[in-house]
């Protein structure tokens, strides 16, 4: 057992360093280390050299020391001597490899064996080093696994957002969703802050890809569910913590904010959000730095900030539940998402889109839907809108056919039809009978109406001035 750093059969030699000035490559600071060796002098010597360049570097003695640590903390790497009292470092790492639990291993042995090498490696290590070792030795194994680990994870993020680049069209040509396109291709390039409303489901973070894919921005599109999230832990995963700040916290953290450097974030149920935590976000708006949770010291950033809602915020904030400087730094400029309800000349658009992308996912055939089938999608309400109908599709092609229970569907609203209304009448036409029906019932209200009707103040006026100034064009 290594009493000593010092010991110079077995730590690592540092002469080499002095003669050779060459700097490493700096890598990301949240980075986490785990040093396994029963020879204390290795394992100190180890976690000062590697602390200076990551953020979390623990140690432990044995496997069972490991598992312990392990079972409360992800670590990103491991350096494991091979000969461990109990069990050795490769039964430990074969037995990792069994339950998927994916950390990259750097092998140590002061024993020169061949065979246990050429198994090491064969057993997944990432690299293999013979005691003792200069320090520069180590560090660039060590650099060399981090780079790669992060050469993956960004494959598989580009990967991920080829995928949903390729299924994030915007699938719509009423008047409405060719409105939402135009005012996104407008604003993507700039950095203004956004707002976009719509009732859940009708797609909000596909409009906030869209935003971030036509922004022209390189980094990541990083989305955040404010309602998903427990208000205590809110602050410290948006923009992380220092070392000390709250019990547990054994190392600093970076937050999400500043993971979504260079590209965008997307604060999602932004209505959900604590009055504490409102104050925090309006200061990083105003100032583009943010402070992270038990630290003195603010970071610049460079982040696009999208926010998404299906409250009403100005409701929310006449309410006192929302703060109204906020509210107004947000909606510098807002993208209404319109129900599914009021476009059904998009239903049937869409329910061809997910029918061939679910029947290509899934490996099945295409389900054939019939003129009936799609009057009746078009007729439906869609309380659950577009998520509702890629379900429901999704369903029908599992099955091969639409099923007959589905199209026992409630009238989309029941009128007051007093004097009825010609059968032959368009969809337009009945939305106008009863839409007007309506507002006459709240004497010309039209704020009561549309909270009646489950519109949006805006939608019923554009709906009016569609309907109205059409009308006067044509007597004109």
């Amino acid at each position: 057992m290594l009493e000593s750093p010092l010991n110079e059969s077995k730590c690592p030699k540092e002469d080499n360093m002095s003669q050779n000035k060459k700097e490493l490559k700096p890598l990301p600071s949240a980075v986490s280390v785990l040093i396994v060796d029963d020879e204390p002098g290795m394992r100190s010597f180890l976690k000062k050299a590697l602390s200076k360049k990551f953020a979390l570097v623990e140690t432990a003695s044995s496997v069972e020391d490991a598992e312990q640590l392990r079972s409360r903390c992800h670590f990103d790497l491991l350096v494991v001597d091979i000969r461990l009292p109990g069990r050795s470092g490769i039964e430990w790492h074969e037995a990792l490899n069994d339950q998927e639990r994916r950390s990259d291993i750097i092998f140590m042995t002061g024993y020169a064996d061949m065979d246990v090498a050429i198994k090491a490696l064969r057993a997944g290590a990432s690299d293999f080093i013979m005691k003792p070792f200069h320090l520069e030795q180590m560090m660039k194994a060590v650099d060399r696994c981090i780079e790669r680990r992060l050469l993956k994870r960004e494959n598989l993020m580009l990967r991920r957002e080829v995928s949903i680049g390729q299924s994030s069209t915007i699938i719509g040509s009423s008047d409405a969703m060719q409105e939402v396109k135009h005012v996104i291709e407008r604003v993507a390039p700039t950095n203004a802050v956004i707002l976009i409303e719509g009732e859940s489901g009708t797609g909000k973070e596909l409009v906030a890809r869209q935003l971030h894919l036509l922004s022209g921005r390189q980094g990541p599109f990083v989305p955040v569910n404010c309602g998903a999230i427990a208000p205590e832990l809110l602050e410290s995963e948006l923009f992380g913590h220092a070392a000390g700040a709250f019990t547990g916290a054994k190392g600093n953290r970076e937050g999400l904010f500043s993971f979504a450097s260079g590209g965008t974030i997307f604060l999602d149920e932004i209505g959900e959000m604590p009055l504490k935590m409102q104050t925090a976000l309006l200061r990083v708006l105003e100032q583009r730095t943010i402070r992270p949770v038990g630290s003195e010291k603010e970071t610049n950033i460079d982040v696009r900030v999208l926010a998404a809602t299906n409250r009403k915020l100005a409701e929310e904030v006449e309410e006192g539940n929302f703060r109204r400087d906020l509210y107004y730094r947000l909606n510098v400029l807002d993208i209404v998402i319109p129900p599914l309800r009021e476009r059904p000349e998009d239903v049937v658009e869409l329910t061809h889109h997910f029918t061939r992308q679910l029947a290509s996912e899934l490996g099945v055939k295409e389900v054939v839907w019939s003129h009936e089938d799609m009057l009746k999608l078009q007729q439906h309400e869609w309380p659950g809108n577009i998520r509702e109908l890629r379900n429901m599709i999704e369903r029908c092609i599992l099955l091969g056919k639409p099923p007959a229970e589905y199209w026992k569907m409630q009238p989309k609203t029941e009128m007051p039809n007093e004097s009825g209304y010609p059968l032959d009448w368009g969809l337009k036409e009945v939305e106008k009978h009863h839409v007007t029906q309506v507002v006459d019932l709240h004497n010309g209200n039209k704020s009561a109406a549309a909270r009646d009707l489950g519109v949006s103040r805006k939608t019923l006026d554009r709906k009016y001035k569609e309907w109205f100034d059409t009308d006067k064009q044509e007597e004109s």
